[in-house]
């Protein structure tokens, strides 16, 4: 896979920290992970606009899957804030003036820890917005999460599509069986 690659995923564009959890999925009973290599790293930067900015290094890649435990430990047991934190120790927020005006910029003691720092600062972001709308998919084998936009904030799965096409297939096919 090279950083041209098409991003095989089946859920994308969700915010950062998601999508960085999102860079595991199942697939026909089997667990699929694009970070199993740098190559998969270079299409997860891609498709993140990280590409020109972060290397596709074997030294990014392990400080990434950091990040990706962390989140997830931090998503699937809100009180595990140890990891993030400890992701979030690699880097800061450095306010700018520039002739635009004021602005932010990250800053890493190692840029090879910017994806996942950015990842895990976006999770905070995600909390701080509106945490209860930061879900995992309603299929119980479905291991992707997604930030809730509906309007009314009921959105269960991950893609109608997919979990929940298949969810209301199956709720169909259990009554038409009783009929």
């Amino acid at each position: 896979m090279s950083a041209a690659a098409p991003d095989p995923r089946p859920l994308t564009g969700e915010p950062l920290a998601l999508d960085l959890l999102n860079t595991r999925w199942t697939r026909e009973g089997t667990v699929r992970d694009l970070l199993r290599d740098t190559d998969g790293l270079a299409v997860w930067l891609a498709a993140n606009g990280l590409g020109e900015r972060f290397a596709a290094d074997a030294t990014t890649l392990r400080h990434t899957l950091r990040a990706r435990d962390a989140l997830t430990a931090a998503v699937d047991h809100p009180a595990d804030t140890v990891g993030v934190d400890t992701v979030l120790g690699h880097g800061r927020i450095r306010p700018t003036l520039t002739a635009e005006g004021p602005g932010e910029r990250a800053e890493f003691r190692d840029d090879a820890w910017g994806p996942g720092w950015l990842a895990a600062r976006n999770y905070l972001e995600l909390l701080h917005a509106a945490p209860d709308r930061i879900r995992g998919c309603a299929d119980e084998t479905c291991v992707l999460h997604f930030f809730d936009t509906s309007r009314n904030g009921t959105r269960r799965w991950c893609s109608m599509a997919a979990c929940g096409n298949r969810a209301k297939a199956s709720r169909h096919y259990a009554r038409a069986k009783d009929a």
